[in-house]
């Protein structure tokens, strides 16, 4: 058996290769699309050099909740990966961002300090993302842009703009002496957070009702962001077939 067909075989143990086929089986299989969430990995990815293979999930057609999904993410939540060389030469099969970027960071020693201290403070600030910054522009975006704008009572919007600009206050402070999150260096702790500064200002069109303008430092780190080569790249993966 050739090394190609063995990683064929590899991932066929994978219900949602049936749905997504690898043409490239020996790469990192890269399940979601171009949501702030999804393009952490795909920025990720570009910004380490591993070899991967993008698949695109339609929200349209309701793909992440088919079962070929669910079968690797039962939240059916992007992204999903499958690294076909996972630990021990096994295939890994993994969804939440979070993890994803930790996994990955790991895997190729890449975007997270390696002294302790410095490894947990970068931690810190990814989980901040996960748990906060997300979840609070996810919600203004719902309130501001999408259904939640007809409510009458606007006191949920008003709630999570609060909340949004308590969570750029904190960002803008952390900024306001250092280039990146952990300082000079760029870690997975500016992959988390850019891409949902990026999409509260652009897609959720958010920027005045935050009042951006009162946080420099954000979007000073955010413009030095976008430019990065692999970022650019990573925002645009997967792309629609």
């Amino acid at each position: 058996m050739t090394d190609r067909q063995s990683a064929h075989a590899r991932l066929a143990r994978f219900p949602i290769t049936r749905k997504w086929p690898a043409q490239h089986p020996e790469r990192l299989q890269l399940y979601g699309l171009p949501t702030p969430n999804g393009v952490k990995v795909s920025i990720m990815l570009e910004e380490t050099g591993l070899p991967y293979e993008g698949h695109f999930v339609s929200f349209d057609t309701q793909d992440q909740m088919s079962p070929e999904f669910g079968s690797l993410n039962p939240y059916n939540k992007i992204p999903a990966i499958i690294d076909p060389d996972g630990p021990g030469g096994e295939p890994l099969p993994l969804f939440e961002s979070g993890a994803i970027l930790i996994y990955l960071a790991e895997k190729t020693g890449q975007l997270l300090p390696t002294r302790p201290a410095e490894r947990y403070e970068t931690l810190q600030w990814l989980m901040f993302q996960m748990g906060g910054l997300g979840p609070m522009f996810g919600q203004l975006g719902f309130f501001h842009k999408f259904a939640g704008k007809d409510y009458e009572d606007k006191r949920p919007r008003d709630r999570y703009v609060g909340e949004s600009r308590r969570v750029l206050r904190v960002v803008d402070g952390r900024l306001a002496d250092r280039a990146w999150m952990m300082g000079d260096d760029y870690t997975i702790a500016d992959i988390a957070i850019f891409p949902w500064v990026r999409n509260l200002l652009g897609f959720y069109d958010a920027g005045d009702i935050v009042g951006i303008s009162e946080f420099p430092h954000v979007t000073r780190a955010l413009a030095a962001f976008v430019a990065r080569p692999a970022v650019i790249r990573g925002l645009a993966v997967p792309a629609r077939p």
